[in-house]
């Protein structure tokens, strides 16, 4: 049998051993395993990585646009007007000699703060009724969804239309007025999140212990009811782009020669048999932008789903 010195000597190597398994990694390995894991991630999720690629590129162009496009989007070049897309105006140039991929870039800005200003005044606003009208209930909650039953029964551009008749012309008219189109959507969701959650035991559990209901509210109720509202805002977002690019391509948006999204396809329409990159490359980057922002909205639904 093997003496005590020896039981001791095996107990320490076995103890060595452990103690070696439990050190942490180093630096490089961690940062090299962190690096496969990303790129596997990007492997199995490729359509989701190439439209938040999209997304953060859109969105670089609303905040440094003359990083991306050092040109004048104003001024033009009646020598070099109506040309193809090639190597120095990628995008081509318009009946003024001016180079469009300048233009949607620098129109990138306007029709970007209007868009996050009507989902923002949509889902503020929304909310704020859903919440209410699901917290009060009775003759309040009647009231407040019937005129959201009205405005779901009437299409969205068509409310986004009769209230810019009202406002008037102008980019922020335009945001204002898709914004108030939004609102019946965030207002019936979050009333019912908010019906859904009202009756968890916490929630009455708070009630009962003398809680605010104030606090309940805000702090319990909402949130714990806000997930399917945010993952509708994602939605929502290219829903409203379109609708300020077709207002805009109405005539309703920014005053020439201002670049705007919607303005710019609506100017090619005159040169589409000659010049077709006039209508159809801003066409497509706003059909782009739509796609990437449903594709991460569907994502961002599936996550609160789990």
């Amino acid at each position: 049998m093997p003496d005590a010195l020896t039981l001791r000597e095996r107990g320490d190597t076995v103890d060595e051993r452990a103690e070696q398994s439990d050190r942490p990694r180093g630096f490089g390995s961690a940062r090299a395993f962190s690096g496969r894991a990303a790129l596997t991630w990007v492997r199995g999720h490729l359509g989701l990585a190439a439209s938040g690629v999209v997304v953060l590129l859109v969105l670089a162009w609303a905040v440094l646009p003359s990083a991306f496009a050092s040109r004048d989007p104003l001024r033009g070049i009646p020598a070099q007007k109506l040309r193809a897309p090639s190597g120095e105006h990628w995008f081509g140039t318009d009946n003024l000699g001016r180079d469009l991929y300048t233009r949607v870039v620098h129109g990138t800005g306007l029709s970007l703060s209007a868009t996050v200003f009507a989902v923002l005044l949509g889902l503020v606003v929304g909310s704020l009724v859903g919440l209410v009208s699901g917290a009060a209930g009775g003759r309040l909650d009647s009231a407040l969804m019937r005129v959201v039953d009205v405005m779901l029964s009437i299409p969205d551009l068509l409310v986004a239309l009769a209230m810019i008749t009202v406002l008037g012309l102008g980019t922020r008219n335009v945001a204002i007025a898709v914004g108030v189109s939004l609102i019946a959507r965030f207002a019936r969701v979050m009333r019912g999140e908010v019906l859904r959650v009202r009756r968890a035991p916490y929630v009455e559990a708070a009630f009962a212990s003398g809680v605010r209901w104030h606090t309940v509210l805000f702090r319990h109720v909402l949130r714990n009811a806000y997930g399917p509202v945010a993952a509708l805002a994602a939605v929502d977002f290219g829903v409203a782009v379109l609708f300020v690019a077709s207002l805009s391509f109405l005539g309703y948006g920014a005053v020439p020669p201002t670049p705007e999204w919607g303005s710019l396809v609506s100017d090619g329409r005159a040169f589409l048999a000659t010049a077709w990159w006039l209508t159809t490359l801003p066409g497509l980057v706003i059909v782009v932008l739509v796609l990437s922002t449903q594709r991460i909205a569907r994502a961002l639904q599936k996550d609160g789903a789990r």
